[in-house]
């Protein structure tokens, strides 16, 4: 009986020898390490959920709704006068471009996937582990920002050049469709139940599209959906929904040397501040109606931002706070980080950083906000490993903003 027991204990760590090693195979590890860390995540949230988006401290300033006018000197003295848009020929009812090689996303990866597949069209030859290693080298890290993908298609592709604003419209991405040009959206997605953070888990996500055609009759567009699959389509009423809690951002890429024609098929809205003006005027009369929702104040408080009027901004959130927002807003939104740190909201930014941590752990920019507001509050050791952390998780992030914050307690 001794004998057999010490076989059996000798076979057990063999067996587990083996699937250790296994474990270290780059392709088995690809597949299974991120099923693992999901597996933490929902067990460490059953057993301490982590909540709802919190809601703001109390502040006692009010909202000025007025007409919108930027407090960033620099940009207000460079805003060109708004312009009636140019009058375009009526489009095609029917727009369908030849669909580049799909590729599957691998986990976290739909920002990489859907920028490898719009650069095919335009005769790339890389996949996206290729972007995904500069600008997410770690699997873990579960965000792309339109940023970082502009800047690998300016830095790794030179002979291209990509650009995004927000602000979107049907009738803009149909324009841009019908002039040879596929279109970049985020926009909402619905994850599968096995990649819950939690029972409570609202499966709420950010999600990159790529758009290749539309169909008026049928009122849809076609996608290439690196999660869900090849040459899907998706309605215009479904996507004006599910594009809106990422204030209309789209993205295009395009030979420089046809810049003359981007700027006039984006008209009004190719000058970036203008662009932000036009959004804010939107969101502001959006914000002024009883329908206003939690997205319609974010947005406003995004534009808001951009044009540095940050205690406006931080009361936009505030009310977004309020009326409720998905879990995983933070995991991909961080305007208001920028926000409650420029209006001295310190309380509030650590709050809300650290909400962020419990719901992404692997988030470079949460851990840079998460060090400034301690490094506000005087804990300097603390700031310092905050910064390393999001250094850890993303060397080349934002051109190495956690390394230059370091440099303040260093």
């Amino acid at each position: 009986m001794k004998k057999n027991y010490t076989k059996i204990l000798i076979s057990l760590a063999g067996l587990s020898l083996l699937a250790v090693l296994i474990y270290q195979i780059p392709a088995v590890n690809s597949r299974l390490a991120w099923r693992f860390d999901v597996l933490r995540i929902y067990i460490k949230n059953t057993i301490n959920p982590v909540g709802p988006v919190p809601t703001a401290l109390p502040v006692t300033p009010q909202i000025n709704t007025s007409t919108p006018v930027p407090t960033n000197t620099a940009i207000a003295q460079s805003l060109p006068s708004v312009t009636p848009t140019s009058t375009f020929a009526p489009l095609p009812a029917q727009v369908l471009m030849s669909s580049p090689p799909y590729e599957k996303q691998t986990p976290n990866n739909c920002g990489p996937a859907t920028l490898s597949m719009a650069m095919h069209m335009y005769g790339w030859e890389g996949n996206q582990t290729d972007i995904s290693n500069l600008i997410k080298p770690i699997t873990g890290d579960r965000n792309v920002n339109p940023e970082e993908m502009r800047y690998y298609v300016r830095t790794q592709a030179g002979w291209l050049n990509l650009e995004y604003r927000v602000g979107g419209t049907i009738e803009l991405l149909k324009r841009l469709l019908a002039a040879n040009y596929p279109v970049m959206v985020e926009s909402v997605t619905s994850l599968n139940p096995a990649d819950a953070l939690g029972p409570a888990d609202d499966l709420w996500a950010a999600h990159y599209l790529l758009l290749t055609g539309y169909d008026d009759t049928k009122q849809e567009f076609t996608i290439q959906d690196s999660y869900h699959g090849p040459d899907l389509t998706i309605s215009y009423t479904q996507l004006e929904k599910d594009w809106k809690p990422f204030n209309n951002l789209y993205m295009v890429i395009y030979f420089p040397q046809y810049e003359e024609e981007m700027k006039t098929l984006l008209a009004s809205h190719w000058d970036p501040n203008l662009n932000r003006q036009l959004t804010l005027d939107l969101t502001q009369a959006a914000v002024s109606e009883p329908s206003a929702d939690a997205f319609d104040w974010f947005n406003y408080g995004n534009n808001l931002t951009y044009f540095a009027r940050y205690e406006e901004a931080a009361l936009a959130f505030d009310k977004a706070r309020e009326i409720g927002l998905p879990l995983r807003m933070f995991r991909y939104q961080f305007t208001p980080f920028l926000a409650y740190f420029h209006s001295g909201r310190n309380d509030d930014l650590l709050a809300l950083a650290n909400y962020a941590r419990g719901i992404t752990e692997m988030s470079e920019e949460a851990w840079l906000w998460y060090g400034y507001g301690l490094y506000r509050k005087g804990d300097n050791a603390g700031a310092l490993k905050a910064w390393q952390k999001a250094d850890s998780i993303n060397p080349n992030f934002f051109e190495d903003q956690a390394r230059k914050a370091m440099q303040l307690v260093q």
